[in-house]
């Protein structure tokens, strides 16, 4: 409502606002690109779009219409900009000036995820015991998988 009625602050601030209540939201981001072109931020638009397509990659409103909108001005914006440079500094500024492509399969976040599995497998195999006695005394106990450390639970309350 408030982008149709050419408020574009208020609708950055209001979608903004809707992205951090639920930033699992793909429209949330969507509007917020939206209200980010009618401001003419066209790299951040480009940003809120990739980020509703990972959430929801099977939107064809997206694709279609946002993102490759977005884009097109983006390709536009960038050759009004080079026109106006000298030939020797074009391809630098063309370097500087792409968006990067958020790549959510890159080796690095492969490499993280791995490291977080291989760190799930071992708080499995070792798991941990708070032992906290009826007198109020904490202890701490590994208790390997075979091996149960456990006292007589009559005595004691066990948390995980």
């Amino acid at each position: 409502v408030l982008m149709s009625l050419h408020e574009m602050f208020p609708a950055v601030h209001a979608a903004e606002m809707a992205v951090q209540r639920n930033p699992h939201s793909w429209d949330a981001w969507q509007t917020l690109g939206r209200a980010q072109l009618g401001l003419g931020e066209i790299a951040l638009a480009i940003r809120s779009f990739q980020v509703s397509l990972h959430i929801f990659p099977m939107n064809p409103e997206v694709w279609k219409e946002d993102l490759s909108w977005a884009r097109k001005l983006h390709e536009q914006q960038k050759a009004t900009k080079t026109e106006t440079v000298q030939p020797l500094t074009k391809e630098k500024d063309l370097a500087q000036e792409s968006i990067p492509d958020y790549d959510f399969e890159s080796d690095e976040i492969v490499a993280v995820c791995a490291a977080i599995a291989e760190k799930e497998k071992a708080l499995a195999a070792a798991k941990t015991v708070v032992i906290v006695s009826a007198s109020g005394v904490v202890e701490t106990v590994t208790e390997k998988e075979n091996c149960c450390t456990t006292p007589d639970e009559t005595l004691f309350i066990r948390a995980r």
